[in-house]
């Protein structure tokens, strides 16, 4: 995938954040570290807490930072799986800049990522063509030292956009991406080195738990009430990270390591992982992931 090479000097124009959060402490979401991350880019982040039963709304509050908005909400999970858009949407109505940076409340944006997205809203501001920018994924799997990296793992996904009825950009499905018009048409993007870093699946047991529930309640399927402990399944590409964590989440991070072997089942054979081995080693060579499903289109 092609990289922005070094770009000009340019003035960047100003930029919203926006998430939504509920139930954040229930659920161990490092909601604090995931706002804290965009603050450096962002005049303003819009924060949508739904109604929770524990205390969010007071620890978004306590953040305590002139650029956070709080908008109160309570989340309609009598309809179908579209809760989380439309949550997010309310929260990109919210947002009074021409440019958005979304991320999720197991998210956290790399500080290095900062000045690229900065540089690159600035440099593309000015092509009507260009309605986001792509950000590239850490998925961290059972503990945050240990990365999964098989096809199921996006490699990349939008996380920037243009704001505002004139772009009519919104948030698509299950609030994963974003479409444009109403033909849902794939957003067009151009690629980051920016790295987020994706901390779901390697929170601690009971967060798991609430977070399968949590699942159940919006999507339907098996019911999770009488669940007591998670563990993970084995997959092809579990490796070792040796990189660094966003400066804003070291702390959350240091307080949920552990061995692997604690919150992953051990090593299995199953014959649907020779298309992970498989689509792997074509990646490797080629660089390119065969199959994957884009939720974008680069130009």
């Amino acid at each position: 995938m092609a990289r922005l090479a070094s770009l000009p000097a340019v003035t960047a124009p100003p930029v919203s954040g926006f998430t939504l959060v509920r139930n954040a402490i229930r659920l161990d979401f490092p909601v604090e570290a995931s706002i804290r991350s965009i603050l450096p880019l962002c005049d303003e982040v819009v924060v949508n807490v739904g109604k929770s039963d524990d205390d969010t709304l007071d620890l978004v509050r306590g953040m305590d930072d002139p650029r956070i908005r709080i908008i109160e909400s309570e989340w309609n999970f009598s309809g179908d799986h579209r809760v989380l858009a439309d949550e997010t949407q309310r929260a990109m109505r919210a947002c009074r800049h021409p440019w958005g940076i979304y991320i999720q409340g197991d998210e956290v944006l790399h500080h290095a990522a900062v000045p690229l997205l900065r540089e690159a809203i600035a440099h593309h501001d000015g092509n009507s063509a260009v309605e986001g920018l792509l950000l590239r994924y850490r998925h961290f799997y059972g503990t945050p030292e240990y990365l999964a990296t098989c096809r199921g793992w996006y490699p990349y996904e939008v996380r920037v956009v243009r704001l505002g009825d004139t772009w009519d950009i919104r948030s698509y499905r299950d609030a994963q991406g974003f479409r444009v018009g109403a033909s849902d048409r794939k957003i067009r993007v151009k690629p980051t080195d920016a790295w987020m870093h994706h901390y779901g699946w390697a929170r601690p047991d009971q967060a798991l738990v609430e977070k399968l529930k949590t699942h159940q309640s919006i999507y339907g399927g098996p019911a999770h009430e009488h669940l007591e402990t998670v563990r993970l399944p084995w997959q092809p590409g579990i490796r070792r990270y040796t990189g660094t964590h966003p400066e804003t989440v070291t702390g959350w991070v240091a307080q949920r390591l552990g061995p692997l072997e604690d919150r992953v089942f051990p090593r299995e054979w199953r014959w649907r992982h020779l298309r992970d081995h498989a689509t792997a080693l074509v990646e490797r060579v080629t660089g390119r992931r065969p199959l994957e499903f884009r939720n974008y289109r680069l130009i």
